[in-house]
């Protein structure tokens, strides 16, 4: 069986370990602190660290996910990563026996054209790293594919919408504030299936070189979103009210992570829709079921 590196131990990465696992493959989970399922400690900015930890991998997977205000330092070093993996196996300038590089991006951050050209700084990084990575494939120098996700559901903690920001004032019956409109169509990507279209176009060499959109749901509004929650636990559905937009601006003068967040208001205060449909006609994969969707956000998040 071929060996699967992924670079990055998050919600996306962690998950991707456990379903190439389940599927035989041999897996290394790097990160800085080597946990996870066949964690390895490793740090990303460190290339030498980096090009130990990957040497001879078959698929190298970027699943690095740094704090948002970290993102044009953190991801923007992260296009060093493949011309030092490629070093690792040996291998010069088209040479075949090159990793697959795969990684999940951002469909909101590079939608503006076909390019994946972003208008925000985060989204410049993004389409930058892109733009980078199809040189050298269409070079010959490494193969490479990209998964593009929208905002992600699923998951606990404070990284995402419905974590533990949210869940918690459902179950609690309190009022539910929300960045940007309540009222907005807004698609949301469950993280399991980022992680099942990764593992998918890693090993289908006919989806190289093209980014993909994730298999999504529908879009559902925030108020929606929360209305299906508290559906689940069989409760009637919260209040759900916008945060104040003054409120944010002052908030990110102390807080460096709402600070950068200001600049993707533009997702929620107007209808924010990503197209999957290629992937799913393309690829015959489809997104899990929204209400299965639903039970793991809930399970993910106890009370």
């Amino acid at each position: 069986m071929s060996t699967h590196t992924i670079v990055g131990a998050g919600q996306v990465g962690t998950r991707l370990a456990h379903l190439l696992l389940a599927r035989g493959y041999t897996v290394r989970l790097l990160s800085r602190t080597g946990n996870g399922p066949q964690g390895l400690q490793a740090d990303a900015s460190d290339l030498a660290s980096l090009r130990s930890a990957a040497s001879g991998s078959d698929v190298i997977y970027n699943c690095l996910n740094p704090r948002y205000h970290r993102w044009p330092v953190g991801l923007a070093a992260d296009g060093r990563q493949p011309a030092c993996v490629r070093g690792s196996r040996g291998g010069s300038a088209g040479d075949l026996e090159q990793p697959v590089r795969v990684r999940p991006g951002h469909g909101r951050d590079d939608r503006t054209d076909a390019d994946g050209c972003g208008h925000t700084v985060k989204g410049g990084v993004r389409a930058r790293m892109w733009q980078q990575a199809l040189a050298a494939h269409d070079e010959g120098r490494i193969r490479t594919v990209e998964v593009r996700a929208s905002d992600y559901i699923g998951e606990g903690g404070g990284q995402v919408m419905f974590g533990e920001r949210v869940v918690p004032n459902v179950r609690a019956g309190k009022t539910v504030r929300v960045l940007g409109a309540a009222d907005q169509p807004h698609t949301w990507t469950y993280t399991g299936d980022v992680a099942t279209t990764l593992a998918g176009v890693a090993t289908d060499e006919s989806t190289w070189g093209r980014a993909w959109h994730v298999p999504s749901n529908a879009p559902r509004t925030q108020t929606e979103v929360v209305g299906d929650l508290a559906a689940a636990l069989g409760l009637p559905a919260p209040r759900v009210r916008p945060l104040p937009a003054t409120l944010v601006r002052i908030a990110g003068l102390f807080n460096p992570e709402i600070r950068e967040m200001r600049e993707m208001l533009y997702e929620f205060d107007r209808p924010f829709v990503m197209d999957s449909s290629a992937a799913q006609t393309e690829l015959g994969l489809k997104p899990t079921p929204w209400d299965e969707v639903i039970e793991e956000t809930l399970r993910r998040n106890p009370a």
